[in-house]
């Protein structure tokens, strides 16, 4: 009973010397503060939020298809025109046809003609692989715009049909050259690399089909 006694007495010296010491309330604010921290610092310590930015771009299958969908892109554009003839030799003389034909070549890739796998993103690089550059339209010809240069004699469709396509062979083999193919490679790289930069790629590798 008298242990008890001397313990009340004991709280209740500390609690009044706390009213009474400035110092000592200030020491008993800082040790509770410091529990309240360290308790909720331990309750809370596997709930931390992380907030990190996320650089990669992911390469969609809609984002490849809208690309696919470009279909025909023409890279050089070759104007051109040829003065053919023909000559048919009779008895009486001969018979000639020339006529001047005006064309408008159109070199570029086919993005429908694209193989599986052809764009892949590889860490951070885009890689994509082009079809070959091509003559896109086979009927280059303006035929609204022929001119007749010399006719003599009578000459058939038939004939006519073989000028434009000894005219329509000559143009071809004059604008499907190795620096036009070249200078159209060029301008692919460049606009393909404008579009892939564009959506976000920093890092892009462009080569053609053989």
């Amino acid at each position: 009973m008298g242990n008890k006694n001397k313990s009340k007495l004991s709280i209740k010296s500390i609690i009044s010397n706390v009213a009474v010491n400035p110092l000592l309330q200030f020491a008993v604010i800082a040790i509770a503060a410091i529990i309240i921290i360290a308790g909720l610092y331990w309750l809370n310590k596997d709930n931390t939020i992380s907030i990190e930015e996320n650089k990669k771009i992911d390469l969609t299958p809609t984002m490849i298809k809208s690309i696919e969908d470009i279909g025909e892109w023409e890279f050089l554009q070759v104007n051109d025109e040829e003065l053919t003839d023909t000559t048919r030799h009779g008895f009486f003389g001969d018979d000639e046809l020339v006529r001047i034909y005006y064309g408008t070549l159109r070199l570029g890739i086919n993005l429908h003609e694209t193989k599986k796998g052809w764009i892949k993103v590889d860490h951070d690089t885009i890689k994509a692989v082009l079809p070959p550059i091509k003559l896109l339209d086979n009927d280059f010809i303006d035929e609204a715009r022929t001119k007749p240069f010399s006719e003599t004699g009578t000459w058939t469709d038939k004939d006519r049909n073989a000028l434009y396509n000894k005219a329509h062979n000559a143009m071809k083999t004059r604008c499907m050259t190795t620096d036009n193919i070249r200078k159209a490679k060029e301008n692919a790289t460049i606009q393909f690399d404008n579009i892939l930069h564009s959506i976000g790629f920093e890092y892009v590798k462009i080569r053609f089909e053989k």
